[in-house]
């Protein structure tokens, strides 16, 4: 079967000896949080620090995504890693694979994914918790950034389905704020226009209240790039949120 390695990691991985499934699948290491057990296998997360390069080593076991295209289930991290592919080719920042591969066992299927870590970067979440100890230039770097990913993301033609603030990753460099996503499980083209945009933006919407109305309605201008149209897109969020707290 062959694996993907990232040329750009090649030589990091040989050098240690990880350039294979087995070597990486062997490797013990603590993870970093408890194992996602949701679909009846397990999926974990752990760092790993060769030298002067970190990476976050993902494997799972049977943890199992099912599609038209993958009736009886892929590994979730197939999906992802044809997602980071995907978004890279189409200019969308995110992350960078350094290794994938998929090995079947009797009764089993197991896949892992390496990304480089995103060290130097971090992520919203963070940034909303502290936001009211952040002077005006920040925030509106952050907004603005914030906005312009989101344009890209739809203007792309996709739609990441999870697009809440601790997905969106953000650094700030040579004076410039840049953002990128992570988490793209769930991402899949944009196929019904409006109804894909306010759908894949409401969690991000909701969940960025620090900002106050006014840094939401800044972060749809941006993501708009025309300001006469946020008062009925700020609406539209709006209503979607009300609408799936009544189903709550």
């Amino acid at each position: 079967m062959n694996d993907f390695i990232g040329e750009n990691d090649r030589a990091v991985l040989e050098g240690n000896g990880l350039a294979s499934f087995d070597a990486l699948w062997a490797l013990r290491l603590e993870a970093v949080d408890e194992p996602n057990t949701e679909r009846g296998g397990w999926s974990s997360v752990y760092r790993l620090e060769l030298g002067e390069t970190a990476y976050y080593l993902k494997r799972q076991s049977n943890h199992l995504t099912r599609s038209l295209r993958h009736p009886f289930g892929e590994p979730t991290f197939a999906r992802e890693f044809r997602n980071i592919r995907r978004y890279q080719q189409l200019g969308i920042p995110t992350l960078q694979a350094s290794f994938f591969g998929c090995r079947r066992l009797a009764g089993e299927q197991r896949a892992i994914l390496l990304t480089r870590a995103l060290d130097g970067w971090e992520d919203l979440a963070s940034w909303l918790a502290r936001w009211s100890q952040l002077s005006e230039a920040p925030r509106q770097a952050i907004i603005r950034a914030v906005g312009e990913l989101a344009r890209n993301l739809h203007r792309a033609r996709q739609v990441h389905g999870c697009l809440y603030p601790k997905h969106i990753f953000l650094r700030e460099q040579d004076g410039r704020w840049q953002a990128c996503l992570i988490d793209l499980e769930k991402a899949r083209p944009l196929l019904l226009g409006r109804r894909d945009r306010i759908k894949d933006l409401e969690p991000l919407i909701r969940r960025a209240h620090a900002m106050s109305e006014d840094g939401i309605r800044g972060l749809l201008a941006v993501y708009l790039d025309d300001h006469g149209a946020v008062e009925l897109w700020f609406r539209q969020l709006a209503q979607r949120r009300r609408d799936k707290e009544a189903r709550a």
